[in-house]
């Protein structure tokens, strides 16, 4: 009873060992795993919450959880409740900036706008009120509220904006309030924004209201200027904006030589001569009229008659062809920098139209070339992405890199674990590919120095007998060829045909850029060689099982030496080296002794 009672004791401690061992085993193969890929999640349990941290419930038994916020309104209307937002306490709550981004915030570009529109007020109105009689005593009140709301915004652009705008000295953002005050109070700006509010609307009270005492408020085109600049970097089509501008010009140069007309025949008498306007219809629109003909020089005009209007026509002509002709150079730039990336690809396609009909290279080839242009310049905007990339500095670079490949490359199996740096340096030598229906990715049998990551479109994997039986459908974020990049030997070799099934837009990495990235990388190096041994043997086990004529292997054994040869070179030293065998062996030693 004692020796089946120890035997026993025994027996149960042993498989608690063998149990124990069995744990351990386990959880350092999911250490090792864990610390070969970092992307793998550990499998302990999330805390459970105590339970003396659970709330506790209010003296009216409901939990302060489940009370509404103070902060959130409520709205009956008909049978429903609706959550207000409290906007109302929100804009009490705001807070102005202490210190603004002139290129970046948008509520600047915003308050631009409406300096701007005081400013267009002013240059367009002034003229009009000086010239033509639409200013009279009984809506002399509008155009003067008008007036100081335009002043107002002035001011305000001048106490609360500019005096908050960061600048750059020697190469540091500069957020302090006093140094922002202080550059700004030292710039032309303010000059120019002091200028421009000159009080001379106390000259109303000895000679009334004249307009031409708001002359001044012309000064600030120094807002106007850089509200197109601002506007124009975060607007996508700015080539449409610089053409409105452009116009604009145009018509204000119109719209103040018809004030000038209005005034001149004023001078000289309404309908006094052929010349000077009759004071018939609408005169703003008449006036207009005569000014367009005038500056375009049509031609049709009554002749002047005074010597007045002689010299009024003679600088009208020859502002008139002045200005047209610098319109319509600043509209060739306009749109020929807006029609600059066009005109590139049809000069980069004539040129090969050209080099492929000198060469007479046959008509389906060409076609496939025209395709590949159309298809790369619409999908892309561009012929080649590098070309726009190398003008960035190097960290700009990689940001753009990052936003477009990352969360593509992060999901292949190969690169997880290894060290983020490395895939950043990666993710720039990445190259962007096209290629059209049916074209060859790779073909079986070639050497793989490069891995592919589909962007867009699909590729379908070609194998069997026939070699043209679809195997399987790779679809946008797929990778292949991923082994090849760390196989020895210089590359294993494809084992079937990779075929573009549509379009299709593939990110390429060649083999020695990742060889040069991972001279810096010796972790990550003995990673991806451990991982890539791992997957060869993964991908060689089911061929080697089935032991068929057609599996290929990446690297081929070396083949025996016949055993029918062997005996014979045995034979041979036996015969002392005798024979015809004996004399090749011993040319051979010659051979290598005069080497």
């Amino acid at each position: 009873r004692v020796g089946s009672a120890t035997s026993l004791s025994s027996a149960v401690i042993n498989s608690r060992l063998q149990e124990l061992v069995r744990l351990f085993k386990e959880r350092t193969e999911k250490v090792k795993e864990k610390l070969i890929d970092s992307d793998v999640t550990s499998d302990d349990e999330s805390p459970v919450a105590s339970p003396a941290a659970a709330p506790l419930p209010a003296p009216g038994g409901e939990l302060e959880g489940d009370k509404p916020s103070r902060d959130d309104h409520y709205c009956e209307m008909l049978c429903c409740t609706f959550k207000r937002q409290p906007w109302l306490d929100r804009l009490k709550s705001y807070k102005f900036p202490s210190s603004i981004d002139p290129l970046t915030n948008l509520m600047y570009v915003l308050w631009l706008f409406f300096v701007v529109m005081a400013w267009n007020w002013n240059c367009w109105l002034i003229p009009v009120r000086w010239a033509f009689p639409y200013q009279t005593p009984a809506n002399i009140h509008y155009w003067l509220l008008v007036d100081y709301l335009c002043d107002l915004i002035y001011l305000l652009d001048i106490l609360v904006f500019q005096t908050r705008l960061q600048f750059v000295q020697g190469g540091d953002i500069i957020t302090d309030k006093k140094a922002m005050k202080e550059n700004y109070l030292r710039s032309q700006r303010f000059k120019m924004d002091v200028l421009c509010l000159l009080p001379l609307d106390f000259f109303y009270f000895k000679v009334g209201v004249n307009p031409l005492l708001r002359f001044p408020r012309c000064l600030k085109y120094m807002a106007f200027f850089e509200f197109n600049n601002r506007l124009e970097a975060i607007l996508t089509k700015a080539y449409i904006y610089r053409v409105i501008r452009t116009t604009a010009y145009l018509l204000y140069s119109l719209h103040v030589n018809s004030c000038l007309y209005y005034w001149a025949s004023a001078y000289e008498g309404l309908g006094s001569t052929t010349w000077v306007y009759d004071g018939e219809g609408n005169s703003y629109i008449r006036c207009y009229y005569w000014a367009v003909k005038t500056l375009i020089t049509i031609g049709g005009l009554p002749d002047p008659k005074t010597l007045f209007e002689i010299v009024f026509q003679l600088l009208n002509y020859f502002t008139g062809v002045f200005a047209f002709s610098v319109m319509i150079g600043q509209m060739r730039d306009v749109v020929g920098a807006a029609t600059a990336g066009q005109t590139y690809y049809r000069s980069c396609m004539d040129s090969t139209i050209k080099y492929m009909n000198f060469y007479k290279i046959p008509r389906t080839v060409q076609n496939r070339v025209k395709t590949w242009y159309e298809y790369t310049w619409h999908s892309q905007g561009m012929l080649d992405e590098s070309e726009l990339l190398v003008q960035l500095p190097d960290k700009m670079r990689l940001d753009i890199a990052i936003d477009v490949n990352y969360n593509i490359v992060s999901k292949v199996a190969l690169f997880q674990g290894c060290d983020r740096q490395m895939i950043f340096d990666m993710l720039k030598r990445l190259r962007s590919v096209v290629y059209l229906p049916n074209d060859y990715v790779c073909k079986k049998g070639e050497i793989g120095r490069e891995m592919y990551i589909i962007q867009a479109g699909q590729v379908q994997v070609l194998g069997g007998p026939d070699g043209k039986s679809v195997l399987v459908t790779l679809k946008a974020g797929s990778v292949f060829g991923e082994i090849s990049l760390l196989a020895a030997g210089g590359g294993n070799r494809r084992t079937a045909n990779v075929v573009a099934h549509g379009f299709a837009n593939l990110f390429i990495l060649e083999k020695k850029d990742l060889n040069e990235i991972l001279v810096h990388y010796p972790e990550s190096q003995k990673l991806l060689r451990k991982k890539a041994k791992k997957m060869l043997k993964s991908n060689n086990k089911p061929k080697d099982e089935k032991g068929g004529p057609g599996d290929a292997l990446i690297i081929p054994p070396r083949a025996d030496t016949p055993k029918l040869f062997k005996a014979a070179l045995a034979a041979t030293g036996r015969m002392g080296g005798k024979g015809p065998l004996g004399r090749l062996r011993w040319r051979l030693k010659e051979l290598r002794a005069m080497q």
